[in-house]
């Protein structure tokens, strides 16, 4: 399974996002990709007020808070 963050450098919340992915990772494995949208004009244009962004299997499935139980529940209904 395939999940991307879509984050920036010095912002509170994708860092705890990324920690709660980690934190998950632990117990369901995945790949995790991280995307700067700094390093993308037309990425940041889009994602700029909804960091962070997480992608699942392509599909966007969170935004800003990240809940670790959600994100655990959500991961494991991936088939």
């Amino acid at each position: 399974m395939r999940v991307e963050i879509y984050s920036k450098p010095d912002c509170p919340l994708c860092d705890e996002a990324k920690r709660i992915l980690e934190e998950v990772r632990a117990h369901l494995p995945f790949e995790l990709v991280e995307v700067n949208i700094e390093s993308d004009p037309v990425l940041y244009q889009r994602f700029r007020y909804d960091i962070p962004v997480v992608f699942v299997e392509g599909q966007k499935a969170f935004k800003h808070r990240l809940d670790r139980s959600t994100v655990e529940r959500r991961l494991k209904m991936v088939p």
